[in-house]
């Protein structure tokens, strides 16, 4: 599907963006992107520990 695309291609394909939005505006995107990965990461990793807690206490309860 992707090899009809050409390295150029994709090269003018990022010129016209930077062109239509600007750097500054893609740089506001990028890091906005950024802060939502590392929210998602960070609230993934204490849901994971709260399973962890859970499952730890459960299984004390059992015993």
């Amino acid at each position: 599907m992707l090899s009809g695309i050409s390295p150029w291609s994709i090269l003018l394909i990022l010129i016209i963006i930077v062109v239509l939005f600007g750097t500054k505006k893609l740089r506001n995107v990028g890091s906005d992107l950024g802060a939502a990965i590392k929210s998602f990461k960070k609230s993934s990793k204490e849901e994971s520990e709260d399973n962890i807690i859970d499952s730890k206490s459960s299984s004390k309860d059992k015993k």
